[in-house]
Protein backbone atom coordinates (compact mmCIF):
# COMPACT_ATOMS: atom_id res chain seq x y z
CA UNK A 1 0.00 0.00 0.00
CA UNK A 2 1.28 3.47 -1.11
CA UNK A 3 2.02 6.09 1.96
CA UNK A 4 0.17 9.79 1.47
CA UNK A 5 2.84 12.21 0.71
CA UNK A 6 2.99 15.89 0.82
CA UNK A 7 1.41 15.92 -2.37
CA UNK A 8 -1.91 15.08 -0.35
CA UNK A 9 -2.05 17.79 2.25
CA UNK A 10 -2.49 20.74 1.70
CA UNK A 11 0.53 23.03 3.51
CA UNK A 12 0.24 26.61 2.67
CA UNK A 13 0.80 28.83 5.50
CA UNK A 14 1.50 25.75 7.51
CA UNK A 15 4.30 24.80 9.73
CA UNK A 16 5.83 22.14 8.57
CA UNK A 17 8.19 19.30 10.75
CA UNK A 18 10.24 17.58 8.34
CA UNK A 19 12.46 14.68 10.03
CA UNK A 20 15.10 14.39 7.28
CA UNK A 21 18.55 11.95 7.63
CA UNK A 22 21.43 14.12 7.63
CA UNK A 23 23.32 12.25 9.56
CA UNK A 24 26.54 13.09 6.88
CA UNK A 25 29.98 11.26 7.31
CA UNK A 26 32.48 14.30 8.68
CA UNK A 27 35.85 14.37 7.81
CA UNK A 28 37.93 13.15 11.02
CA UNK A 29 40.38 16.30 10.79
CA UNK A 30 38.28 19.24 9.75
CA UNK A 31 35.28 18.28 10.68
CA UNK A 32 34.18 19.13 7.22
CA UNK A 33 31.19 16.95 5.22
CA UNK A 34 32.74 14.38 3.30
CA UNK A 35 29.56 13.22 1.40
CA UNK A 36 26.54 15.72 0.93
CA UNK A 37 24.48 12.82 -0.76
CA UNK A 38 22.10 12.84 2.10
CA UNK A 39 21.55 16.06 2.06
CA UNK A 40 20.72 16.32 -1.46
CA UNK A 41 18.32 13.25 -1.37
CA UNK A 42 15.47 15.42 0.24
CA UNK A 43 15.57 18.63 -2.03
CA UNK A 44 12.75 17.39 -3.65
CA UNK A 45 10.59 17.16 -0.93
CA UNK A 46 11.89 20.66 1.01
CA UNK A 47 11.89 22.48 -2.39
CA UNK A 48 8.57 21.16 -2.80
CA UNK A 49 7.25 22.96 0.62
CA UNK A 50 8.85 26.05 -0.09
CA UNK A 51 7.72 26.04 -3.57
CA UNK A 52 4.24 26.10 -2.14
CA UNK A 53 4.66 28.35 0.76
CA UNK A 54 4.97 25.97 3.87
CA UNK A 55 7.27 27.12 6.81
CA UNK A 56 9.81 24.25 7.15
CA UNK A 57 11.03 23.25 10.33
CA UNK A 58 13.75 20.66 9.84
CA UNK A 59 14.77 18.09 12.28
CA UNK A 60 17.66 15.04 12.07
CA UNK A 61 20.84 13.61 14.49
CA UNK A 62 24.38 13.81 13.36
CA UNK A 63 26.27 10.82 15.31
CA UNK A 64 25.57 9.20 18.38
CA UNK A 65 25.85 11.88 21.22
CA UNK A 66 24.14 10.07 22.74
CA UNK A 67 21.92 12.39 24.63
CA UNK A 68 24.60 14.76 25.82
CA UNK A 69 25.31 17.77 23.97
CA UNK A 70 28.45 17.53 21.71
CA UNK A 71 30.04 20.50 19.96
CA UNK A 72 31.19 18.37 16.85
CA UNK A 73 28.07 17.32 16.48
CA UNK A 74 25.50 20.53 16.28
CA UNK A 75 23.84 20.95 13.39
CA UNK A 76 25.54 24.38 11.83
CA UNK A 77 27.84 22.63 9.27
CA UNK A 78 24.82 20.58 7.71
CA UNK A 79 22.53 23.60 7.52
CA UNK A 80 24.95 25.74 6.24
CA UNK A 81 25.27 23.33 3.18
CA UNK A 82 21.77 22.50 2.70
CA UNK A 83 21.63 26.76 2.22
CA UNK A 84 24.36 26.65 -0.26
CA UNK A 85 23.10 23.71 -2.42
CA UNK A 86 18.94 24.60 -2.38
CA UNK A 87 20.01 28.64 -2.54
CA UNK A 88 17.93 29.62 0.34
CA UNK A 89 19.09 30.91 3.51
CA UNK A 90 18.23 28.01 6.36
CA UNK A 91 18.30 29.70 10.06
CA UNK A 92 19.47 27.92 12.85
CA UNK A 93 17.66 26.86 16.11
CA UNK A 94 19.46 26.52 19.28
CA UNK A 95 17.79 23.69 19.99
CA UNK A 96 15.04 21.14 18.98
CA UNK A 97 12.45 22.13 21.58
CA UNK A 98 11.75 24.96 24.42
CA UNK A 99 10.87 28.39 24.36
CA UNK A 100 13.62 29.47 22.42
CA UNK A 101 12.80 27.28 19.83
CA UNK A 102 8.77 28.07 20.06
CA UNK A 103 10.17 31.46 19.45
CA UNK A 104 11.77 31.24 16.37
CA UNK A 105 8.85 28.92 15.41
CA UNK A 106 6.77 32.37 15.78
CA UNK A 107 8.19 34.24 13.33
CA UNK A 108 8.67 31.91 10.33
CA UNK A 109 7.47 33.86 7.43
CA UNK A 110 6.12 31.45 4.07
CA UNK A 111 9.01 29.52 2.22
CA UNK A 112 11.33 30.37 5.32
CA UNK A 113 13.58 26.80 6.62
CA UNK A 114 14.46 26.62 10.50
CA UNK A 115 16.67 23.72 11.40
CA UNK A 116 16.39 22.41 15.21
CA UNK A 117 19.81 21.46 16.53
CA UNK A 118 20.36 17.75 17.20
CA UNK A 119 17.43 15.81 18.07
CA UNK A 120 19.69 13.28 19.64
CA UNK A 121 21.15 15.57 22.15
CA UNK A 122 17.97 14.69 24.25
CA UNK A 123 18.07 11.43 25.82
CA UNK A 124 14.67 11.08 25.00
CA UNK A 125 14.63 11.28 21.20
CA UNK A 126 15.96 7.41 21.45
CA UNK A 127 13.64 6.62 24.26
CA UNK A 128 10.86 7.76 21.90
CA UNK A 129 9.79 9.69 25.22
CA UNK A 130 6.22 11.00 24.76
CA UNK A 131 6.55 14.31 26.23
CA UNK A 132 9.71 15.34 24.11
CA UNK A 133 7.79 13.83 21.08
CA UNK A 134 4.91 16.41 22.14
CA UNK A 135 7.34 19.15 22.72
CA UNK A 136 8.65 18.71 18.65
CA UNK A 137 4.70 18.20 17.58
CA UNK A 138 4.19 21.77 19.21
CA UNK A 139 6.34 23.40 16.95
CA UNK A 140 4.06 22.30 13.72
CA UNK A 141 0.41 21.68 11.89
CA UNK A 142 1.93 19.05 10.19
CA UNK A 143 4.65 15.92 10.38
CA UNK A 144 6.64 15.15 7.24
CA UNK A 145 8.71 11.97 7.51
CA UNK A 146 11.59 11.84 4.54
CA UNK A 147 13.99 9.88 6.66
CA UNK A 148 14.39 6.68 5.40
CA UNK A 149 17.58 6.06 7.12
CA UNK A 150 16.38 6.02 10.10
CA UNK A 151 12.52 4.26 9.74
CA UNK A 152 13.77 1.27 11.37
CA UNK A 153 14.02 3.63 15.05
CA UNK A 154 10.81 4.13 16.77
CA UNK A 155 12.24 7.25 17.99
CA UNK A 156 10.61 10.64 19.03
CA UNK A 157 10.85 12.18 15.81
CA UNK A 158 10.44 9.04 13.69
CA UNK A 159 7.55 7.66 15.32
CA UNK A 160 6.57 9.50 18.74
CA UNK A 161 5.85 12.87 17.13
CA UNK A 162 3.23 11.42 14.19
CA UNK A 163 0.73 10.62 17.14
CA UNK A 164 0.45 13.97 17.44
CA UNK A 165 0.39 15.63 14.49
CA UNK A 166 -1.26 14.56 10.64
CA UNK A 167 1.51 12.78 9.48
CA UNK A 168 2.51 12.08 5.74
CA UNK A 169 5.87 10.40 3.45
CA UNK A 170 8.55 12.96 1.94
CA UNK A 171 9.42 12.46 -1.63
CA UNK A 172 12.48 10.62 -0.85
CA UNK A 173 10.89 8.18 1.78
CA UNK A 174 8.37 7.18 -1.24
CA UNK A 175 10.99 6.48 -3.76
CA UNK A 176 12.95 4.69 -1.23
CA UNK A 177 9.54 2.62 -1.00
CA UNK A 178 8.58 2.38 -4.19
CA UNK A 179 12.29 1.06 -5.07
CA UNK A 180 12.69 -1.23 -2.15
CA UNK A 181 9.27 -2.47 -2.44
CA UNK A 182 9.18 -3.63 -5.80
CA UNK A 183 12.47 -5.67 -5.23
CA UNK A 184 10.09 -7.48 -2.80
CA UNK A 185 7.02 -8.16 -5.19
CA UNK A 186 7.93 -7.32 -8.71
CA UNK A 187 11.51 -7.40 -9.62
CA UNK A 188 12.19 -8.44 -13.00
CA UNK A 189 14.01 -11.61 -13.57
CA UNK A 190 16.56 -13.37 -13.55
CA UNK A 191 16.88 -11.56 -10.24
CA UNK A 192 20.32 -11.42 -8.53
CA UNK A 193 21.40 -10.58 -4.83
CA UNK A 194 25.04 -9.58 -4.66
CA UNK A 195 25.70 -9.87 -0.66
CA UNK A 196 28.84 -8.97 0.98
CA UNK A 197 29.88 -7.70 4.08
CA UNK A 198 31.50 -8.99 7.46
CA UNK A 199 29.21 -10.95 9.29
CA UNK A 200 26.60 -13.77 8.15
CA UNK A 201 24.61 -12.32 11.12
CA UNK A 202 24.36 -9.40 9.93
CA UNK A 203 22.82 -10.32 6.62
CA UNK A 204 21.11 -13.07 7.88
CA UNK A 205 17.67 -12.16 7.33
CA UNK A 206 18.42 -10.63 4.20
CA UNK A 207 19.30 -13.98 2.45
CA UNK A 208 16.86 -15.94 3.93
CA UNK A 209 13.49 -13.58 3.20
CA UNK A 210 14.91 -12.97 -0.41
CA UNK A 211 16.02 -16.76 -1.37
CA UNK A 212 12.47 -17.64 -2.49
CA UNK A 213 12.25 -14.67 -4.72
CA UNK A 214 16.05 -14.87 -6.38
CA UNK A 215 17.30 -16.64 -9.56
CA UNK A 216 20.65 -16.52 -8.45
CA UNK A 217 22.65 -15.58 -4.78
CA UNK A 218 26.27 -14.33 -4.59
CA UNK A 219 28.40 -14.13 -1.95
CA UNK A 220 31.12 -12.25 -0.91
CA UNK A 221 33.18 -9.85 1.91
CA UNK A 222 34.12 -11.17 4.92
CA UNK A 223 31.04 -13.56 5.13
CA UNK A 224 32.58 -15.63 2.76
CA UNK A 225 34.56 -17.15 5.71
CA UNK A 226 31.97 -18.56 7.52
CA UNK A 227 30.37 -20.64 4.93
CA UNK A 228 33.61 -21.90 3.62
CA UNK A 229 34.58 -22.98 6.82
CA UNK A 230 30.79 -24.78 7.03
CA UNK A 231 31.74 -26.64 3.67
CA UNK A 232 34.87 -28.03 5.60
CA UNK A 233 37.62 -25.76 3.66
CA UNK A 234 40.51 -23.84 5.49
CA UNK A 235 39.86 -19.96 6.24
CA UNK A 236 43.22 -19.31 7.66
CA UNK A 237 43.32 -16.41 9.81
CA UNK A 238 39.74 -15.03 8.76
CA UNK A 239 37.10 -14.03 11.01
CA UNK A 240 34.45 -17.47 11.26
CA UNK A 241 31.16 -16.65 13.00
CA UNK A 242 31.07 -20.32 14.96
CA UNK A 243 28.51 -20.32 16.17
CA UNK A 244 26.66 -19.41 12.93
CA UNK A 245 28.49 -22.17 11.03
CA UNK A 246 25.18 -24.34 11.57
CA UNK A 247 22.92 -21.87 9.90
CA UNK A 248 25.34 -20.88 6.78
CA UNK A 249 24.97 -24.77 6.52
CA UNK A 250 21.20 -24.83 6.55
CA UNK A 251 21.33 -21.49 4.12
CA UNK A 252 23.21 -23.37 1.51
CA UNK A 253 20.37 -26.42 1.63
CA UNK A 254 17.31 -24.14 1.91
CA UNK A 255 19.20 -22.40 -1.72
CA UNK A 256 19.48 -26.11 -3.03
CA UNK A 257 15.54 -26.72 -2.66
CA UNK A 258 14.57 -23.35 -3.82
CA UNK A 259 16.81 -24.59 -6.83
CA UNK A 260 18.97 -21.05 -6.11
CA UNK A 261 22.49 -21.06 -7.32
CA UNK A 262 24.07 -19.86 -4.23
CA UNK A 263 27.76 -18.76 -5.85
CA UNK A 264 30.65 -18.31 -3.65
CA UNK A 265 33.97 -16.97 -4.83
CA UNK A 266 36.12 -19.71 -6.12
CA UNK A 267 39.39 -17.81 -6.02
CA UNK A 268 40.10 -15.18 -3.46
CA UNK A 269 43.35 -12.84 -2.10
CA UNK A 270 44.89 -13.68 0.92
CA UNK A 271 47.44 -11.74 2.97
CA UNK A 272 49.32 -12.73 6.11
CA UNK A 273 48.46 -9.49 7.54
CA UNK A 274 46.15 -7.07 7.44
CA UNK A 275 47.77 -3.62 6.77
CA UNK A 276 48.12 -1.44 3.58
CA UNK A 277 51.87 -2.50 2.78
CA UNK A 278 50.98 -6.19 2.98
CA UNK A 279 51.41 -8.88 0.40
CA UNK A 280 49.16 -10.30 -1.16
CA UNK A 281 48.50 -13.40 -2.94
CA UNK A 282 45.47 -15.01 -4.81
CA UNK A 283 44.93 -18.46 -4.20
CA UNK A 284 42.04 -21.25 -5.43
CA UNK A 285 39.33 -21.55 -2.32
CA UNK A 286 41.48 -24.92 -1.97
CA UNK A 287 44.42 -23.33 -1.15
CA UNK A 288 43.78 -21.12 1.72
CA UNK A 289 46.71 -21.33 4.24
CA UNK A 290 46.19 -21.61 8.06
CA UNK A 291 48.38 -18.31 8.79
CA UNK A 292 47.08 -16.11 6.17
CA UNK A 293 43.62 -13.61 6.06
CA UNK A 294 40.82 -14.11 3.16
CA UNK A 295 40.79 -9.79 1.77
CA UNK A 296 39.19 -9.80 -1.31
CA UNK A 297 37.65 -12.32 -3.83
CA UNK A 298 39.99 -13.28 -6.99
CA UNK A 299 39.88 -12.23 -10.18
CA UNK A 300 38.56 -15.71 -11.44
CA UNK A 301 35.83 -14.58 -9.09
CA UNK A 302 35.19 -11.42 -10.73
CA UNK A 303 34.65 -13.14 -14.12
CA UNK A 304 32.63 -15.36 -12.63
CA UNK A 305 30.35 -12.84 -11.05
CA UNK A 306 30.39 -10.66 -13.84
CA UNK A 307 29.58 -12.82 -16.00
CA UNK A 308 26.34 -14.17 -14.18
CA UNK A 309 25.12 -10.45 -13.38
CA UNK A 310 25.50 -9.44 -17.51
CA UNK A 311 22.57 -12.52 -17.89
CA UNK A 312 20.09 -10.31 -15.13
CA UNK A 313 17.50 -7.74 -15.36
CA UNK A 314 17.64 -6.63 -11.32
CA UNK A 315 20.43 -6.81 -9.44
CA UNK A 316 20.59 -5.62 -5.38
CA UNK A 317 23.88 -4.86 -4.29
CA UNK A 318 24.56 -4.86 -0.50
CA UNK A 319 27.89 -5.27 1.12
CA UNK A 320 31.63 -4.98 -0.12
CA UNK A 321 33.46 -7.61 -1.64
CA UNK A 322 36.84 -7.20 0.57
CA UNK A 323 38.64 -5.04 3.19
CA UNK A 324 37.57 -2.24 0.86
CA UNK A 325 38.87 0.58 3.23
CA UNK A 326 42.81 -0.75 1.89
CA UNK A 327 43.19 -0.01 -1.72
CA UNK A 328 44.82 -2.85 -2.58
CA UNK A 329 42.18 -4.87 -0.95
CA UNK A 330 39.14 -3.69 -2.73
CA UNK A 331 39.60 -4.73 -6.17
CA UNK A 332 36.25 -6.65 -6.16
CA UNK A 333 34.24 -4.33 -5.29
CA UNK A 334 35.87 -1.83 -7.31
CA UNK A 335 34.98 -4.22 -9.81
CA UNK A 336 31.37 -5.31 -9.37
CA UNK A 337 30.52 -1.45 -8.69
CA UNK A 338 31.49 -0.54 -11.83
CA UNK A 339 30.01 -3.35 -14.00
CA UNK A 340 26.80 -2.74 -11.99
CA UNK A 341 26.88 1.00 -13.18
CA UNK A 342 27.14 -0.34 -17.25
CA UNK A 343 25.01 -3.33 -17.21
CA UNK A 344 21.53 -3.15 -18.78
CA UNK A 345 19.37 -3.86 -15.82
CA UNK A 346 17.69 -2.40 -12.66
CA UNK A 347 20.56 -1.81 -10.14
CA UNK A 348 19.26 -1.21 -6.57
CA UNK A 349 22.01 -0.53 -3.82
CA UNK A 350 21.15 -1.54 -0.53
CA UNK A 351 22.76 1.26 1.14
CA UNK A 352 24.96 1.50 4.14
CA UNK A 353 29.02 0.80 2.57
CA UNK A 354 27.77 0.03 -0.85
CA UNK A 355 26.20 3.05 -1.30
CA UNK A 356 29.14 4.89 0.26
CA UNK A 357 31.25 3.03 -2.18
CA UNK A 358 29.20 3.82 -5.10
CA UNK A 359 29.64 7.77 -4.74
CA UNK A 360 32.96 7.78 -3.64
CA UNK A 361 33.82 6.34 -7.45
CA UNK A 362 31.34 8.85 -8.84
CA UNK A 363 28.91 5.75 -9.98
CA UNK A 364 25.72 6.60 -8.09
CA UNK A 365 23.77 8.49 -11.41
CA UNK A 366 24.41 5.58 -13.00
CA UNK A 367 22.33 3.32 -10.71
CA UNK A 368 19.06 2.43 -10.77
CA UNK A 369 18.48 3.33 -7.38
CA UNK A 370 21.05 4.33 -4.35
CA UNK A 371 19.77 4.11 -0.97
CA UNK A 372 20.25 6.17 1.56
CA UNK A 373 19.21 3.35 4.61
CA UNK A 374 21.98 0.65 5.35
CA UNK A 375 19.74 -1.00 8.48
CA UNK A 376 16.48 0.69 7.11
CA UNK A 377 17.29 -0.98 3.68
CA UNK A 378 18.29 -4.63 5.53
CA UNK A 379 15.34 -4.41 7.78
CA UNK A 380 13.17 -3.76 5.17
CA UNK A 381 14.36 -6.72 2.44
CA UNK A 382 13.92 -8.84 5.43
CA UNK A 383 10.91 -8.40 5.67
CA UNK A 384 10.22 -6.58 8.40
CA UNK A 385 8.01 -3.53 9.47
CA UNK A 386 9.84 -0.04 9.72
CA UNK A 387 7.73 1.65 12.53
CA UNK A 388 8.79 5.10 11.10
CA UNK A 389 6.62 3.59 7.74
CA UNK A 390 4.15 1.86 9.79
CA UNK A 391 2.86 4.89 11.78
CA UNK A 392 2.25 6.97 8.21
CA UNK A 393 -1.35 7.17 6.96
CA UNK A 394 -1.65 5.07 3.65
CA UNK A 395 -3.35 6.17 0.36
CA UNK A 396 -6.89 6.09 0.37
Amino acid sequence: MQKKTVKDIDVEGKRVLVRVDFNVPLDVNTGAISDDSRIRASLPTINYLVEHKAKVILCSHLGRPKGRVVEELRMAPVAQRLSQLIGLPVSIAPDCVGREVENKVKVLKEGDILFLENVRFHPEEEANDPHFAQELARLADIYVNDAFGTAHRAHASTVGVAKYLPAVAGFLMETELEAMGNLLSAPAHPFACVIGGAKVSDKMGLVQNMLKKLDILLIGGGMVATFLKAQGYEVGHSLVERDKLSLAKELLKEAEEWKVPFLLPIDVVVAKEIKAEAKTKVVSITDISPDSYIVDIGPQTIELFSNELRKCHTIMWNGPMGIYEIPQFAQGTRSLAKLLSAVNATTIIGGGSSAEIVQEMRLANKMTHVSTGGGASLRFLEGATLPGVEILPDKG
